[in-house]
């Protein structure tokens, strides 16, 4: 399959804006709805991704953690759902109702707020602070499917935390992995291309 990681996003990057429907509600969300916000959590997931299986619960935890802080967080799916229809919108929002979110999972048909903050697997995380300059793009922790290691969150809690407390958020981060997001045939955009590493 093919083992995607983050692009790595150059820090200090102004978020891109959004307006995009949140599957529970069919509410627009937008980047102006975080405008009050200390921090800004966004994550690309995907329903069928094995990788996103593996710590759905700890993001549900983590909404519920930082639910009464002033972190704003929003979940984006941007898979193609014709030819994966577990991330279409109908099933998507059975998903967050599963996992009792807290915060808003959006659906990105067009795939262009994916494009715009460089998103290349599921899960991808990016973290901004209260000038929506991105602090932390990478992985939530070193666990993944089959390792045996606990899912915590510690690497994104660390810098959660940091951007709460007007702390500095570690300059070291590593790179999320999971699954390519599944673009629509011809829209792969160039990052997403180089960035691709096959294994069996």
């Amino acid at each position: 399959m093919p083992l995607t990681p983050s692009t790595m996003l150059t820090l200090g990057i102004l978020a891109a804006d959004f307006q995009l429907p949140d599957v529970v509600s069919g509410q627009t969300i937008s980047l102006n709805d975080f405008a009050a916000k200390k921090g800004l959590l966004v994550i690309f997931l995907s329903r069928h991704c094995p990788y996103v299986q593996h710590i759905k619960h700890e993001l549900a935890q983590i909404g519920r953690d930082y639910k009464d802080k002033n972190l704003g967080i929003i979940a984006i799916s941007s898979n193609d759902a014709n030819t994966h229809p577990d991330d279409a919108p109908e099933s998507l929002k059975a998903f967050a109702q599963e996992l009792d979110l807290s915060f808003p999972l959006a659906y990105d048909e067009s795939q262009e707020t994916a494009k715009s903050f460089f998103a290349a697997c599921t899960p991808d995380f990016f973290l901004f602070d209260a000038d929506k300059k991105l602090v932390y793009r990478g992985q939530l922790d070193d666990s993944r499917p089959k390792s045996e290691i606990p899912v915590t969150g510690k690497d994104l809690r660390s810098a959660i935390d940091a951007v709460l407390s007007d702390r500095d958020v570690a300059s070291v981060q590593k790179p999320s992995i999971g699954c390519n997001i599944k673009w629509k045939p011809g829209n792969e955009p160039v990052y997403y291309k180089s960035s691709v590493a096959t294994v069996s």
